[in-house]
């Protein structure tokens, strides 16, 4: 299976908080809520169809914490996530968890990258990680991480949490698609090509012809 990444992310960078004020206030962060006033229906009809491709979930802790708390509760019979959500294998990396209330819930604990890499093995499409930056780092860091999806806002938040902030691995990306919505967000899909590459500019003529 493939594993792909799907962030929310401000103009600078920032992933923390996008969906309220209260979603997640680590480190006495205030700014939560910067994605929401520029979601649209275009943003809403992507995310419907990348979760379409998934065959489980994979989660950091924190992530699976709220995610198990509020994804249960919804009861719009509009939302077109919900049930996928709720119903889809999912996998949390945790040595503290022993157990998951959102069922169905497998822990992974111990060496997180093996076990990931062996669930790459299985047949189907993909295991898609929602949020979980920490967890992204760290799986980009051991080559493990196939597409990225990054969502951008036009805001610039000021503080939080980065997806990749400094000490990031060093990571080479093929942009594969690229839209905007009438709200103003964009959508970015990027695969990942191994290692980041690096040249000198010496003039115009290193540049290929389009």
């Amino acid at each position: 299976m493939k594993l792909t990444l799907t962030e929310f992310v401000s103009l600078d960078g920032v992933s923390q908080g996008p969906g309220s004020p209260e979603e997640d206030t680590t480190g006495g962060f205030t700014q939560g809520g910067w994605l929401v006033p520029h979601m649209d229906q275009a943003f809403i009809d992507q995310a419907s169809e990348w979760l379409g491709l998934a065959d489980a979930l994979l989660l950091g802790r924190r992530t699976y914490d709220a995610f198990a708390r509020d994804w249960p509760q919804i009861d719009d019979p509009n939302d077109p996530f919900t049930a996928r959500m709720n119903s889809l294998p999912k996998y949390v990396a945790s040595n503290s968890l022993t157990e998951g209330s959102w069922n169905p819930t497998t822990v992974l604990s111990g060496d997180t990258a093996a076990a990931i890499a062996q669930l790459k093995a299985a047949p189907g499409r993909e295991i898609q990680i929602h949020g979980s930056a920490l967890l992204a780092q760290s799986l980009f860091a051991a080559g493990l991480i196939d597409e990225l999806r990054l969502v951008v806002a036009p805001v610039i938040v000021g503080s939080g949490r980065h997806l990749f902030p400094d000490g990031s691995a060093p990571t080479g990306l093929r942009l594969v698609s690229s839209r905007t919505t009438p709200g103003g967000l964009a959508l970015h899909t990027y695969q990942v090509t191994g290692s980041a590459d690096y040249a000198t500019y010496t003039g115009v003529s290193d540049i290929p012809s389009s």
